[in-house]
């Protein structure tokens, strides 16, 4: 019989590994996490290597497989919100500090794959900011805003050595981060887990984390096979909602973005790019693409409060591939697949907790790789050594999204968005 497609190229190409067994019966811990992506992973990691061994780390499906493992594998610093946002709202000592984690969380990425061995085929070749339009001065603002506030130097792609690197006449100037790379999401997230689970993290996929409540001292959360006990419990499940808070769920509002991949182009990618950064526009509603080691070209964007069929992503992002690069007309699309991602109203991460250990990272907004570091990292260190540093996020707290009216207003956010940028766009040409 035939096998049916796989659902993403991450999934396709995932390293193999022994399945984590589902939790049955009772566990005892000191620490409890629901969701096995980034932020919960990276909880457990920075746990398990500051001593702290005894965690448990419920998945109700597979390692990565939410947000975590379907992006486009893009790592650099900064959130959502951008920095003159950040710079206004906290002044530039804190605005610097919070900028600094994601700057820190980038490096350690770095060291984790080198450290850990993790097979994630990671191309440290930095990343472009291409611009959709004529008028170079966003770039000029972020370049000097960056390098004045945030000390933070990315480099000047003039339009001609940007058209040598990427070859379409869509795009003008440019500005290069160096400090930044890309990689196989999924793989890292695995390796992740593999890193902790070799010290000493229980990890239990395919169970169901279905209550969370208060017994005496410590937590009770209820699965659907088992019971783990334990002293904190940290909930990061992003958009993917575990409906065991609600105070945590209704601060987030789960949007869809939308990521594919092409065949292997061979020559053909070279015709389109001869550089191994990754790539993504000025516009609000941008593109964002690289090139993969087996030369197809990953393409993802857009953003919709509806998670859409592979066959209308593919549709979609086959007509905004073809504005950039019209040269592959025709060309087979392999895998398409969407996902969804935690938003808050302010833009940026919910870090938080501490009354009576009960933890919580998510809103990561769709600039998760470093940032969901930086959080369990922060987590980490607040459990095992209760260091405070996590409470630099007290700003940007649980604030409800106000589903299903955040819904509404996110779509016209982005079509209010989508539509200035058409409207530029046409001005200029």
């Amino acid at each position: 019989m035939k096998q049916p497609p796989a659902p993403s190229y991450y999934r396709a190409t995932a390293s193999a590994y022994e399945p984590y067994a589902a939790l049955r019966g009772r566990a005892e811990a000191k620490v409890v996490i629901v969701g096995g992506g980034f932020a919960g992973l990276h909880t457990a990691l920075g746990l398990a290597e500051r001593g702290v061994r005894d965690v448990v780390l419920l998945e109700r499906e597979q390692v990565g497989f939410g947000a975590s493992g379907r992006n486009g594998g893009f790592v650099f610093a900064g959130y959502s919100l951008g920095e003159q946002s950040l710079l206004d709202q906290l002044g530039e000592e804190r605005a610097r500090a919070l900028f600094g984690l994601t700057t820190a969380a980038v490096e350690r990425i770095r060291a984790q794959v080198l450290r850990y061995g993790i097979a994630c085929d990671l191309v440290d070749e930095g990343v472009l900011w291409a611009n959709w339009f004529r008028d170079p001065a966003v770039l000029r603002r972020r370049q000097a805003l960056l390098e004045k506030h945030y000390g933070v130097q990315w480099e000047w792609v003039a339009q001609d050595a940007l058209r040598e690197r990427v070859h379409t006449r869509r795009y003008f100037d440019g500005l290069y981060e160096r400090n930044a790379f890309h990689l196989h999401p999924l793989n890292f997230a695995i390796g992740l887990a593999a890193a902790a689970a070799g010290q000493g993290v229980r990890i239990h996929e395919h169970t169901d984390a279905w209550q969370l409540r208060r017994d005496g001292l410590r937590w009770r959360v209820e699965t659907d096979q088992g019971t783990v006990l334990a002293e904190h419990v940290v909930l990061a499940c992003g958009g993917y909602l575990a409906g065991l808070r609600r105070a945590i769920d209704r601060a987030i509002l789960p949007i869809a973005t939308y990521v594919m991949t092409t065949e292997p182009l061979g020559d053909r990618l070279r015709a389109c790019l001869d550089t191994r950064a990754a790539i993504y526009d000025t516009r609000f509603a941008f593109d964002y693409y690289r090139p993969l080691p087996d030369t197809r070209l990953l393409w993802g964007g857009r953003i919709s409060i509806r998670n859409r069929s592979p066959q209308a992503v593919r549709r979609l992002l086959t007509r905004d591939l073809l504005r950039v690069f019209p040269a592959l007309q025709g060309v087979r699309i392999d895998h398409a697949w969407s996902g969804l991602m935690s938003y808050a109203r302010h833009q940026m991460p919910q870090i938080g907790g501490g009354d009576e250990g009960l933890w919580w990272a998510q809103a990561f907004g769709g600039h998760g790789l470093a940032p969901t570091c930086a959080a369990g990292e922060l987590l980490a260190a607040a459990i095992a050594e209760r260091d405070q540093r996590w409470k630099q996020f007290a700003d940007y707290g649980l604030a409800s999204a106000h589903r299903p009216a955040g819904y509404l207003a996110a779509q016209a956010s982005y079509w209010w968005h989508q539509g200035r940028d058409w409207f530029k766009t046409r001005l200029e040409a």
